[in-house]
């Protein structure tokens, strides 16, 4: 019983890594463009696996890369949420959760690039930077610290501002400095109604280490 069990043990510990192997794979083309033309061969070749183990994990590309993009949604989403406390002000954590996501540009470009060619899809879905800031935004009203009348559209304000601002830092990393998500902090929260002195205060406040990329089998950023 003992050996049955150690060997089924293994063949799991393999089967998954395996599966990370190649949502790291599918994570990489997503972040350089290559998602759209990759073939099944191309993506097991990358991941070091055998072209028969796709379908053993997987029913098509479409599903691995939608597997890959909620992996790096919930990566962002699990970071910021570990530096966050769940009774603060939350135009505190809005502001703080914007400036951190803007940093990525620099801090970890291939989780930015992917935030920036495929956040928008994802903007109703439960995970991910896209739902903590429809969370916030909502306490924030709740709250009476956030003047806003159609949550909705608060989002999407959010997103394009964010999505726009990652791309830009992308694009020109010589001035991807923390200054430009402090600055867009801070026009968020005044655009939604936080007055100018505080917004201040929580756009320049000290922030603290983030820590991503601990999920299982993930490699860092070359």
């Amino acid at each position: 019983m003992a050996a049955t069990e150690a060997t089924g043990n293994r063949l799991e510990r393999r089967k998954a890594e395996t599966r990370r192997k190649m949502v790291d794979a599918a994570r990489a083309m997503l972040a350089d463009g290559r998602s759209q033309s990759a073939s099944i061969q191309e993506i097991t070749d990358a991941a070091d696996v055998g072209f028969g183990s796709f379908y053993n994990h997987f029913s098509s590309k479409a599903e691995l890369f939608e597997v890959a993009v909620l992996d790096v949604l919930d990566e962002i989403g699990t970071a910021l949420d570990s530096i966050g406390e769940q009774d603060e002000d939350p135009s505190e954590r809005f502001a703080r959760s914007v400036r951190m996501t803007v940093r990525f540009a620099r801090t970890r470009p291939e989780l930015a690039r992917i935030v920036v060619r495929h956040g928008l899809d994802y903007l109703e879905s439960d995970r991910g930077v896209a739902h903590r800031a429809r969370r916030d935004l909502e306490a924030g009203i709740a709250a009476g610290v956030f003047r806003i009348r159609n949550p909705r559209l608060a989002l999407a304000s959010t997103a394009g501002a964010l999505l726009a601002t990652l791309q830009l830092s992308l694009l020109h990393p010589e001035e991807a400095d923390d200054r430009s998500s402090d600055d867009l902090a801070e026009n968020l929260l005044l655009m939604f109604g936080v007055p100018a002195k505080r917004a201040r205060v929580l756009a320049t406040r000290e922030l603290p280490d983030l820590v991503v990329g601990q999920s299982a089998g993930h490699r860092p950023d070359q």
